[in-house]
């Protein structure tokens, strides 16, 4: 897509609440492209915003994330790293948030330097392959390899950006995707144009188109019209780059041809396979990366000029011409073999095939290369999965290449397999999960919300637990809290015990009994409920007051009683004393009811006083 500074309506929004847009760099069919802030983890991004009527298409949303998603998953430095993808509610649109490289693309390096040398040809195309590799090998497809999606870095590295972008674009409804056809047409390969089928060879092909163009300064078929060029691709061969650009080597042109074949099972089965075949080129280039010229290692051969020696016999007597003939001869074969030697010693005899050591332990390998007389040097540790620690990941030279006798061949050693733990984030923010987990090189998987006793946004779990050990940019989903679950509380009062418990069961909660006496309420049944009506949280117990029916009091025995005495305990009791006085001593003879009857609280408790 080309650069751009025109006026923009989105920059400076707040994309999502998070991504301020900074920016426009790039325009095209399906898309622009920003740099923005990333305003939660204040670091510089680059975003791309799909056209607004992308995000009506449901199914391009649903792809878009998916694609999103798995191109998250790749773990290759030579991917620009996907960081993040959503929809925009307030401005209708999908984004996807991706490393930001600063530097320029490849369409600008054809545009402003035209063809280039074979090896310079080879080394950009070299980290294309690798990422398309390791996508390959991750069940990804690119789709749309060009120039625009190769990004090279002002720190020199070569980026693959767009990653299943061109898939989720494909399932869109949006009539506007014959655009996205026409911008990347002179790379299609004739299966997609046929069949709208593409496969890892596919990507090969479109990756053999861009090696054309690297060469040549120009894809192979240009034209006004893309139905044109598509038409080319299903019907005519590519041609070798050579018949455009005098001095190509041959072997650049197989490779160029292998690559763009039209039966896809011509082709090499992958990038994997397309990325040997090209460093098996490079390796048989001049070591000294200098000219376009496959060395061929054959002696060289003294050229004599025409007629030199004739000429010097015909200016002396037959005597001398003989000796002099003798004498020449004898110079040019000192002259050719010093020629020979010479030769040999400047090509072939400088050099040597570099020692395979891949695999074997650094200290071992260190030893059997300065055994053999070349000098050492090391790389920084790099993670890998198959290599163990402190073993050879890679070597430079590598065993395929020659390298100078007594040079130095380059080590780098392995720290194994890169694995990163999980952080403890039950209990965080889910901003600070999220920002603890890319701390660490790890996603965001799916988020799930679900009612918790825990404060709404508080994170709940993981998985996989904290402390699990997972490859950089894994994904770890999550549980957030919704807050506590608030139900309603039915009314239960009046019913009996056993009923009211059900119910309240049923309704999510649990009930906590404290019997009492009522006078009104029969025993067994809710008097009271706490809380009486409206909401309280799942679980919890609701607390019940069950009548146990009236309170009875037992009538003590004050036969024989002082007077006074009786009345203090009956009243005690809480029952009511009516006195009939006999004259007498003033001494308890009998109550009504009698002693041990059981009475209401509140009953009167007659006394009879002689």
């Amino acid at each position: 897509m080309p650069a751009t500074t025109g006026p923009d309506p989105l920059v400076g929004v707040l994309l999502d609440g998070r991504y301020r847009l900074e920016t426009l760099i790039a325009r095209g069919g399906m898309a622009a492209v920003y740099v923005a802030t990333d305003t939660r983890l204040d670091r510089t991004v680059a975003v791309k915003v799909m056209r607004p009527a992308l995000a009506e298409d449901p199914d391009f949303v649903e792809r878009f994330a998916r694609e999103a998603r798995a191109a998250a998953r790749l773990s290759s430095p030579d991917v620009v790293a996907v960081h993040d993808q959503g929809t925009d509610p307030s401005t209708r649109t999908a984004y996807l948030v991706m490393e930001h490289v600063a530097g320029r693309t490849l369409r600008d390096v054809i545009v402003d330097e035209g063809p280039q040398v074979p090896a310079r040809a080879l080394a950009l195309l070299e980290p294309v392959l690798r990422a398309l590799a390791a996508a390959h090998a991750a069940g990804l497809v690119h789709r749309d390899v060009k120039p625009e999606n190769v990004l090279l870095g002002d720190d020199g590295r070569v980026k693959v950006a767009d990653f299943g972008l061109a898939r989720a674009i494909e399932t869109s409804n949006v009539t506007a995707t014959t655009g996205l056809l026409i911008g990347t047409v002179a790379y299609l390969a004739p299966e997609q144009v046929e069949h709208g089928r593409a496969d890892t060879r596919t990507d090969v092909y479109a990756a053999g188109i861009l090696l054309f163009e690297l060469l040549t300064g120009s894809p192979p078929y240009t034209s006004e019209s893309p139905m044109s060029v598509v038409f080319r691709h299903v019907h005519e061969d590519v041609p070798p780059p050579s018949r455009l650009v005098e001095g190509i080597p041959a072997a650049l042109d197989e490779l160029v041809v292998s690559a763009t074949r039209r039966d896809p099972s011509a082709r090499p089965v992958d990038a994997g396979a397309f990325l040997a075949e090209l460093r098996t080129v490079r390796a048989d280039l001049d070591p000294e990366g200098g000219d376009q010229r496959v060395v061929r290692r054959t002696h060289p051969t003294l050229v004599v000029p025409r007629g030199a020696v004739a000429s010097s016999a015909k200016l002396a007597p037959e005597p001398d011409r003989k000796r002099r003939t003798v004498l020449w001869s004898v110079v040019v074969a000192l002259l050719a073999s010093a020629a020979l030697a010479g030769g040999w010693y400047l090509g072939e005899g400088r050099y040597t095939d570099a020692p395979a050591v891949l695999g074997l332990p650094t200290a071992e390998a260190a030893e059997v290369l300065q055994a053999a007389g070349f000098t050492v040097d090391y790389l920084p540790e790099a993670f890998d999965e198959q290599v163990p620690p402190q073993h050879v990941l890679d070597q430079d030279p590598d065993p395929t290449r020659q390298v100078r006798k007594g040079g130095t061949i380059t080590l780098q050693g392995s720290k194994g397999q890169d694995r990163r733990a999980v952080p403890v984030v039950a209990g965080t923010t889910q901003e600070d999960a999220t920002a603890a987990l890319e701390e660490v090189g790890l996603q965001i998987g799916t988020i799930t919300r679900d009612y918790a006793d825990a404060p709404s946004g508080t994170v709940v779990s993981s998985a996989p637990a904290a402390g699990e050990p997972l490859r950089p940019d894994a994904a770890v989903d999550l549980v957030v809290s919704r807050g506590q679950e608030l139900l309603a509380v039915p009314d239960v009062t009046g019913q009996p015990r056993d009923e009211a418990g059900a119910a309240l069961e049923a309704a999510g909660f649990g009930n906590e009994v404290t019997e009492v006496f009522s006078e009104t309420v029969g025993a067994g049944v809710v008097v009271t409920q706490d809380p009486a009506s409206g909401q309280a949280v799942r679980g919890a117990a609701v607390a019940l007051a069950v009548s146990k029916g009236p309170e009875l009091i037992t009538v003590p025995d004050v036969d024989g009683d002082p007077r006074a005495d009786a009345k203090r305990e009956l009243e005690a009791l809480g029952l009511e004393v009516r006195e009939i006085a006999i004259p007498g001593p003033g001494r308890v003879r009998s109550t009504a009811p009698g002693a041990g009857a059981q009475v209401r609280k509140g009953s009167t408790v007659t006394v009879y006083i002689f």
